[in-house]
């Protein structure tokens, strides 16, 4: 396993980690497969894993403060995250800081999420959602900079909402934010254009998350694929989504290397950018662990396969059914 620096913050990161929304919100999720799945991840070098209190409202968390009990010996960074006190996900420019991350709320969330992890201190806990428009409002600055004082958490970061990589950068000017993480793939390439210099510049860590952009990018979803009622994905892959998504992953067929699967190179495209120093796929069972730690590997896609990587971008702006 291949490390990386993360920003200002030092560490020391497996460029894979291990995304742990799959945990809850969507189904056929096992506990046993899961906390094999993790402990194999451990065992490969993944030495980061991102969480969050929504998912399976602090269930996630406490299976990782599980998993950080069983490997004393190391160290494994705990990424976590506020969920938005009106429970929206993603923000809407129209909301106020107010009833999104209120200062005794962010407080109140920082002591719910050591408890869940059972640890003294949150390596990282990031904002669940954001707005840019809240950059310069003092109440989330106070609160942030009490709990890095009181030694509560180590680094704070911007969980970025889907296809808005530049509603932070503001935010990241204010030198309060260690981290952030965007959606980041084959399609999704925007944080490129913004996002991603200022963090060079600003020395802030990136975590590139949805790399298969929610499954299209796995090669295995047709236009009949249908989930759960209960799964978060019915939601998301609405036929307008569905059909358009699975038109996308088709036409990168013909670009994908010999040899290679469409998931291995929707990851190679990721780690091939030095601006990303973690990418964080859900790997809920053994052979998608397997799969993805095999590809921190130090090699980087040829030059001609990386270039015919700019024709598949696919810019989109958010809709009530992206989330």
């Amino acid at each position: 396993m291949q490390k990386r620096r993360f920003g200002r913050t030092g560490w020391e990161i497996s460029e894979v980690g291990y995304g742990m929304w799959g945990l809850a919100g969507w189904t056929g999720s096992d506990r046993k497969e899961t906390d094999d799945s993790l402990n194999l991840a451990v065992e490969s070098g993944v030495n980061f894993f991102d969480t969050a209190w929504g998912y399976g409202e602090g269930l996630s968390e406490r299976i990782l403060g599980e998993l950080i009990k069983r490997y004393p010996d190391k160290k494994l960074y705990a990424a976590t995250k506020i969920p938005p006190k009106n429970r929206q996900w993603p923000s809407r420019p129209e909301f106020a800081l107010k009833n999104v991350f209120p200062a005794d709320y962010i407080v109140e969330y920082t002591e719910k999420s050591l408890q869940n992890l059972g640890t003294e201190q949150i390596d990282l806990l990031q904002f669940h959602v954001w707005e840019d428009a809240w950059a310069e409002e003092d109440e989330w600055k106070e609160a942030i900079q009490k709990l890095t004082k009181e030694g509560k958490v180590g680094a704070w970061g911007i969980s970025i909402n889907r296809w808005e990589p530049n509603n932070a950068l503001k935010t990241l000017e204010t030198g309060l934010i260690d981290a952030v993480q965007v959606i980041y793939n084959i399609f999704d390439q925007a944080p490129e254009d913004n996002l991603f210099p200022l963090c060079r510049k600003l020395d802030i860590g990136v975590i590139a998350r949805v790399p298969f952009d929610e499954g299209t990018l796995t090669g295995t979803l047709t236009k009949e694929t249908t989930f759960p009622a209960d799964d978060w994905r019915s939601t998301y892959f609405v036929p307008e989504n569905l059909n358009k998504s699975v038109d996308h992953a088709e036409a990168l067929r013909a670009d994908i290397p010999a040899g290679m699967t469409m998931a291995e190179l929707a990851l190679r495209f990721i780690l091939n950018n030095p601006d990303v120093h973690t990418t964080i796929p859900g790997m809920r069972r053994l052979q998608n662990v397997r799969a993805n730690v095999a590809v921190s590997d130090g090699v980087r896609l040829d030059t001609a396969v990386a270039e015919k990587m700019k024709a598949h971008r696919w810019d989109r702006q958010p809709t009530k059914w992206s989330q």
